[in-house]
């Protein structure tokens, strides 16, 4: 399968039609549709359900489709990082959660730029899980996540700051009114948590081993949309410190005994890093020594 191809079918996949997406790609449309179907005929399966007014993806163009994005952000980032001359040029892909440590990552990229301007910077949001994979697939260059990290697979930075973990609770609650939260506190109290495994097992640690009277009504992958079902008074979060500022409505409050998440960056081992990623490791490195 030939990138070119496979850039096509994407364009069709996005417009929903082979005459916008010809267009766009100043193709033809019966050229462009000759290249669809030699796609298909040569994986043998059917990518489209071709209708009136607009094509549907396939269960199968479903999952190219997916996987296609993937592929072409890996082939766009090796090509932007070979290109480079005397200046260094190139892109940075870092996916992380939602934490403050983001700050420190921050200032590091901003002496990386100040350094080397012409570097672009991508960022992905998603819970360890999602990064990991992106990590794995060759998508992503570092990945921030919570401690501990798979030693086998990758290597890491460990960052010098840590998020504390609290309760995103609506003011009107009864609970609102205390300064530090207990287990005893969430018996029976709806709960949104991290959609996140290792989150699950620090939580569990911190309960004692017994979380089975945790009245878990849902989950989520990033705190806005938990904050918003906070706020409709459906449940609290268990969450990190400092991702959501208090509001007229919403009030942060910490777990008591504390609970502290250390964070690491890391990369994946046995891959080579592109002339950007080695300068961003360097200066990352250079941060934390200091």
């Amino acid at each position: 399968m030939e990138f070119r191809v496979l850039s096509y079918f994407m364009a069709v996949a996005r417009e929903k039609n082979i005459s916008k997406a010809a267009k766009s790609l100043h193709l033809s449309q019966p050229t462009l549709s000759k290249q669809l179907k030699g796609l298909e005929n040569e994986l043998g399966v059917v990518l489209f359900e071709r209708g009136n007014r607009e094509i549907k993806l396939t269960d199968d163009g479903i999952f190219l489709y997916n996987q296609g994005k993937n592929i072409l952000s890996l082939v766009d980032k090796t090509t932007s990082n070979l290109k480079q001359g005397k200046e260094l040029t190139g892109d940075l892909y870092i996916g992380a959660g939602e934490t403050r440590v983001m700050k420190l990552i921050a200032h590091t990229l901003k002496k990386l730029l100040q350094n080397h301007p012409a570097i672009k910077l991508h960022f992905y949001s998603g819970n360890a899980d999602d990064v990991m994979d992106k990590l794995n697939n060759g998508v992503l260059d570092f990945g921030i996540v919570i401690n501990p990290t798979d030693k086998r697979l990758y290597h890491s930075i460990v960052l010098p700051e840590k998020d504390r973990w609290g309760l995103l609770i609506h003011k009107l609650h009864a609970l609102s009114q205390k300064k530090k939260i207990l287990s005893d506190d969430l018996i029976d109290h709806p709960l949104f948590v991290s959609r996140q495994s290792l989150v699950d097992d620090q939580i569990t640690e911190w309960l004692g081993g017994n979380n089975d009277y945790l009245s878990i009504v849902g989950n989520y992958n990033l705190l806005y949309n938990a904050s918003l079902m906070v706020e409709a008074e459906i449940g609290s979060a268990l969450c990190l410190e400092g991702i959501l500022q208090d509001s007229s409505t919403l009030k942060f409050i910490p777990l008591y005994p504390n609970l502290y998440s250390s964070l690491s960056v890391i990369w994946k081992k046995d891959h080579p890093l592109s002339s950007v990623a080695q300068s961003f490791l360097e200066e990352l490195k250079n941060r934390n020594d200091s």
